[in-house]
């Protein structure tokens, strides 16, 4: 299971995109190998990861311009390296909290659209080869 729609897909991680309409733009970069820490990966791993969520957030700053990204990795219900990168407005609906907190308004003004296609084909430019598997 992708864990979200497949944007891109490299030797050690895959970048998807989460459905959450309130934050056009949100993605996973997700591990390949089933590791729980960021330490229990090799220092190559860690590098190439960290790589790949730089990418991801360059990226959706130049289609989305959010007024901040921000970088999450928990994985306490899921124990399995991965990060949130989330496109962030200071008018979004979870503002200042995080997208996981307190909504402090129902609705949020309309974000820039951008397709999967295009996300995928941004991701590409950034990161090399990319897969159009689902």
């Amino acid at each position: 299971m992708a864990g979200g729609k497949l944007l891109w897909e490299g030797a050690g991680c895959r970048v998807v995109r989460v459905a959450d309409p309130h934050y056009p733009g949100f993605c996973r970069v997700i591990r390949s190998a089933h590791v729980r820490e960021m330490t229990d990966l090799a220092p190559a791993e860690r590098e190439e990861t960290m790589r790949v969520v730089f990418a991801v957030e360059r990226v959706l700053r130049d289609l989305y311009a959010p007024d901040k990204i921000n970088l999450a990795s928990f994985g306490n219900l899921t124990p399995h390296v991965h990060w949130h990168v989330i496109p962030r407005w200071s008018d979004d609906r979870h503002f200042p909290e995080p997208v996981w907190g307190a909504v402090h308004a129902e609705l949020s003004p309309p974000r820039p659209a951008v397709s999967d296609e295009d996300l995928a084909a941004a991701l590409a430019r950034a990161l090399g080869a990319q897969t159009t598997k689902d």
